[in-house]
Parts: C-alpha cells; sequence; structure tokens
C-alpha cells in the first residue's frame, strides 16, 4: 500500500460541537483517520501540527505548516502529503506551500464544512477523496492541490466561495493543467507585515496610513471591479511606493481576471501610474501571500516582475 502523510492543523475537520452548539477544534489525527484511511486503502502516517481554527492562523502557522510538509516529503518512501485545514483561511496556507513545493509528489489540502461529529458530516468523504488524490500519480507535477466536495482545485486563484455548501471552494479562472512557475527558495513569512485596505465608495485614507504607521512592508487594495479605487487612495498609493512599501491591487469581484484599464483619477490605469502592481487573478488573501513571499527573500531582485508573473494564471 501507498504511504500518505497525513498533517493536521484543526478546523471544521477536526471540530466537535459542545453542548451550546459552539464548534471547536478537539478531534485528533488517529480518530479523524480512523475510517478514512482504510476506505482510501492506504498506509497513514499523521503529524499533529496544530489545532486551531483556521479564522485564528498566523503567519508563523502557515510557516510550520510548510515546514512540516516539507520534513514529510523528506522520506521517499511517502507518495504524497493530505493537509487538513480549516476552510477559512485554507486558500492562503495551502497557496504559500505551492508557492515553495519543488517536489513533484502531490500535496493535497481538505477539511470540511461540517464538523466531525454532525450526523451528516463531509468530513470521511473529503478525507477519502484527499488520500485518493495524494496517491495517484496523474497528479504527480500538478503543485499543491484542493480537494473538497468531490472538485479537485489547483491551488493558485482558488477561494471559499460558499459558507455552508459542502463544495465551498471555486476557482477564479484555474484550469486542472496550468503552468508552474520554477519554486521560491524557502523564507518563512512570519517576521513580514502585509496588510489588506479594503476599498468601497467614499474610501478615504485612513485605513491606508494606519497600515503604515503600523510598519506594513507591503499593501493589498481589495479594490473595486477591474481593480479602481479613488483619487485619494491613488494619491495614498503614490505615496507609500516612493516610500519603499509596495502595492498590490486585487479586487472584491469574486471571479474574472483584472486589467489597469480605467483611469478617471481613481481607476487602474492611475493606481499603476502611482506604482501600484497588479494582482491579474489572485484575489487579496493569495495576494496578501505572494507579496509577503516575496518580500521575505532579501535576495530577491525585480519584485514588480515576480509578483506580475506568479499573480497570472498561465495555460
Amino acid at each position: 500500500m501507498p504511504t500518505v502523510a497525513v498533517v493536521t492543523t484543526g478546523g471544521t475537520i477536526a471540530s466537535r460541537r459542545d453542548e451550546d452548539g459552539v464548534s471547536r477544534p478537539v478531534v485528533t489525527g488517529p480518530d479523524l483517520l480512523a475510517t478514512g484511511a482504510e476506505r482510501a486503502a492506504t498506509e497513514v502516517r499523521v503529524t499533529d501540527v496544530l489545532s486551531k481554527d483556521s479564522s485564528c492562523m498566523t503567519f508563523a502557522d502557515m510557516d510550520r505548516v510548510c515546514e512540516a510538509i516539507a520534513a514529510e516529503l523528506r522520506d521517499p518512501t511517502v507518495a504524497g502529503v493530505v493537509v487538513l485545514h480549516g476552510t477559512d483561511t485554507m486558500e492562503e496556507t495551502a497557496f504559500l506551500v505551492d508557492l515553495h513545493h519543488a517536489d513533484p509528489r502531490p500535496v493535497v489540502f481538505t477539511g470540511a464544512q461540517r464538523t466531525f461529529d454532525h450526523p451528516e458530516s463531509d468530513a470521511q468523504a473529503n478525507l477519502t477523496a484527499a488520500l485518493s488524490a495524494a496517491t495517484d500519480s496523474a497528479m504527480r507535477g500538478r503543485g499543491v492541490l484542493i480537494s473538497f466536495g468531490g472538485k479537485l482545485h489547483p491551488v493558485p486563484g482558488v477561494r471559499k466561495a460558499d459558507t455552508t455548501a459542502l463544495d465551498a471552494f471555486r476557482s477564479v479562472r484555474t484550469p486542472m493543467h496550468r503552468h508552474r512557475p520554477e519554486p521560491l527558495p524557502w523564507r518563512p513569512i512570519s517576521g513580514v507585515r502585509v496588510d489588506v485596505v479594503a476599498i468601497y465608495p467614499g474610501t478615504d485614507r485612513v485605513q491606508f496610513d494606519a497600515c503604515r504607521s503600523a510598519g506594513a512592508h507591503g499593501v493589498v487594495l481589495d479594490a473595486l471591479g477591474s481593480g479602481n479605487a479613488n483619487p485619494g487612495i491613488v494619491e495614498a498609493v503614490r505615496e507609500c511606493v516612493a516610500a519603499g512599501v509596495p502595492v498590490a491591487v486585487s479586487t472584491r469581484v469574486p471571479y474574472g481576471s483584472i486589467s489597469p484599464t480605467y483611469g478617471g483619477g481613481g481607476g487602474g490605469s492611475d493606481l499603476v501610474a502611482a506604482g501600484a502592481l497588479f494582482s491579474t487573478d489572485l484575489r487579496a488573501g493569495q495576494a496578501r501571500i505572494l507579496l509577503a513571499a516575496l518580500l521575505a527573500d532579501p535576495d530577491l531582485t525585480g519584485l514588480e516582475k515576480e509578483f506580475d508573473r506568479r499573480s497570472r494564471i498561465e495555460l
């Protein structure tokens, strides 16, 4: 039987409900794997790394997950790795792993929408599917995947799009077969601060200035439409970039690529003129991870070029 390393971090898949109906991640890896591993006919090795609701994940926690996966892949007998993770921030942790993943063996993230003790839990079905994907030779070389609700998603451009549906994840614009840029050298991101600023009608620069005052190394705009803001934000971006703090533009729109096609004083074209980067296919959560990973590398040259090509999903 193939061996799969299972890395657990908590999340709904590892949660039980207490007498008040509140879900808490208290289920250990061996209990989670008791039936799923048998169905998938795999030999599993479990490493409990964290026991957290993923809404509490920090960059330091994500670094720990990356390091745990790398440690498992140093064993040549491991066919693949499955990571059990909460759905709230799965897209971010999985994307950080994908940026550094240089091994052809699959790394598959999964979780659940319903707790482990729910009478109609999706935990075991998702776990079984993830174990199967991790041992599927056709998945070799495809990078990090999310297996959820009967679907497999390449990680770049994926996001949680439904709070309750069992197939919670959707891809912005992601083909199953895609070009993967060479992996980034491993650098922990826990010492990097990248903040996200939401853009909405009438946004002023208060949030932007607060991020800079807090010591942000980079900022991501969760912008409007195809990457638009307003003249006040454009001016804040210009000052931020001039001070050596890069700004990336994403969008709050769920699907589609974005481009700097609008002017008018606050459009995407104006943001680019002010020095902003455009996250073509990554939404704010993953754009933040990409910017942090690039800023964490002191030897990196050409941040703008690297951000541009890694934020695009290429066939």
